[in-house]
């Protein structure tokens, strides 16, 4: 029989997983909480150590991803790094007034414009307002596999062995 914890425990990391692609929810966070929840719950027993370890390491990537993807992929497009951070701010902003298309828009336009005005370049203005915009679509892919591999991985760990 499983009791409730373990229940919140394996709604926190299917939450895990839905909450990279929803707004403002921190999906690596939820996935990492349950994880620790139901290890907690099951007196450290289940999973074991190695499987804890492996699944808690892909929760703390997932964050780094979650965090600094979009920044690291407007810095290989050649954004400078206020750049950068002026377009996370507007970004967000308007994800959540618009939702996620205010955020591309947002990201897109504020890397093109703060570009522009620093080196005058619609070429390298483009590219890094693309890198940008795709490396946030990028980081959320990236989540929604790393989020899914830890709930698989904690089920096989727990239920199949």
């Amino acid at each position: 029989m499983v009791d409730a914890v373990s229940l919140v425990a394996i709604a926190l990391l299917v939450g895990g997983v839905v909450g990279t692609v929803v707004p403002l929810v921190p999906g690596g966070l939820l996935s990492v909480s349950g994880l620790v929840l139901y290890w907690w719950n099951s007196g450290f027993a289940e999973p074991g150590p190695v499987s804890f370890t492996v699944l808690t390491a892909l929760g703390v990537i997932t964050l780094l991803v979650e965090f600094f993807g979009g920044s690291i992929a407007a810095k290989a497009g050649g954004a400078s790094w206020g750049t950068t951070g002026a377009a996370a701010v507007v970004g967000i902003t308007l994800m959540i007034v618009t939702g996620p298309v205010g955020l591309l828009i947002g990201l897109f336009g504020t890397v093109f414009l703060l570009e522009y005005a620093r080196g005058g370049n619609v070429n390298h203005s483009g590219r890094s307002a693309f890198y940008a915009t795709v490396g946030i679509l990028a980081s959320t892919a990236v989540q929604v596999l790393l989020t899914a591999s830890i709930l698989l991985g904690f089920l096989v760990a727990v239920f199949v062995f």
